[in-house]
């Protein structure tokens, strides 16, 4: 039992010293990333629609931050494109202009706009609200019956927003859990729901396709068995073959040589 709740201590230790970065500052908007809690490694999220999130979050803050500055202190998160904003605003028409200036970085499919129309929060407060995150994330971890990767957990005023790509099951009972986190006054589930089986087609490695690049030769035909020749052999004659008798032919008669004159002295 000692060890357990060392463990858990351990945990929830980590968890605020990552997510401390978001109120240790005074940077009046905060980063997703910076004020919630998540694995990477199990993100049911393709690759790609991590980094179209990051970029949803970096766009929507440096507008915000061009518009308002440190009048406003609102938390930015995006999660599979649904961006959810929490903080506090000065008015209600900056409330709405905020949400608009949201929608309009592109690629957001949907906004839930939870921010408040009051004084800003002080300094403690948040550190209070991340205390909180790092306790909830731990109650996640500890638990046997749920996996803690898939699930973001966002605290603002003590409300705990909970985010991720889960199953029913995996939302109830992550809301349960959270519930019995000390200092918790409400959750707010903000999951987008999947059936059992979208889950498991959802973390079922594929395999990915074989394809033939077209540059490559043809496969080599089979060629037919060569075909085997008879050797045609002629038989011999054993018969006698006629001899043939060479006849004498007559030489041409020889002319006289001519003879050399004598000369006398």
């Amino acid at each position: 039992m000692k060890n357990f709740r060392m463990s858990r201590a351990l945990c929830t230790l980590l968890a605020v010293a990552a997510l401390g970065a978001g109120v240790a500052g005074c940077v009046p908007l905060v980063l997703g990333g910076a004020a919630i809690g998540g694995m990477m490694a199990v993100d049911r999220r393709t690759a790609g629609t991590q980094v179209e999130d990051e970029g949803i979050e970096l766009r929507a803050i440096n507008r915000i931050n061009a518009d308002y500055g440190e009048r406003v202190h609102i938390n930015v998160i995006s999660y599979n494109r649904q961006v959810l904003l929490t903080g506090e605003v000065p008015t209600a028409e900056v409330r709405q202009a905020v949400e608009r200036s949201v929608v309009g970085v592109g690629n957001v499919l949907s906004v839930v706009n939870d921010l408040a129309v009051q004084p800003l929060s002080s300094l403690s407060h948040r550190s209070t609200d991340t205390f909180i995150t790092g306790k909830v994330r731990a109650s996640l971890v500890d638990a046997k019956d749920i996996s803690a990767g898939p699930f973001k957990v966002v605290t603002e005023r003590n409300v705990v927003y909970l985010m991720g790509l889960v199953t029913e099951r995996e939302a109830s009972r992550a809301a349960s859990i959270a519930r019995g986190v000390d200092g918790v006054r409400k959750v707010v589930r903000t999951f987008e729901i999947l059936t059992e089986d979208q889950l498991i087609r959802l973390t079922t490695p594929q395999l990915a396709p074989v394809s033939i690049d077209a540059t490559m030769p043809p496969p080599l035909q089979q060629m037919p068995p060569p075909q085997q020749v008879q050797p045609q052999i002629q038989p011999l004659s054993t018969s006698p073959q006629p001899q043939q008798h060479l006849q004498p032919q007559p030489l041409a008669p020889l002319a006289p040589l001519p003879l050399s004159p004598q000369h006398t002295h």
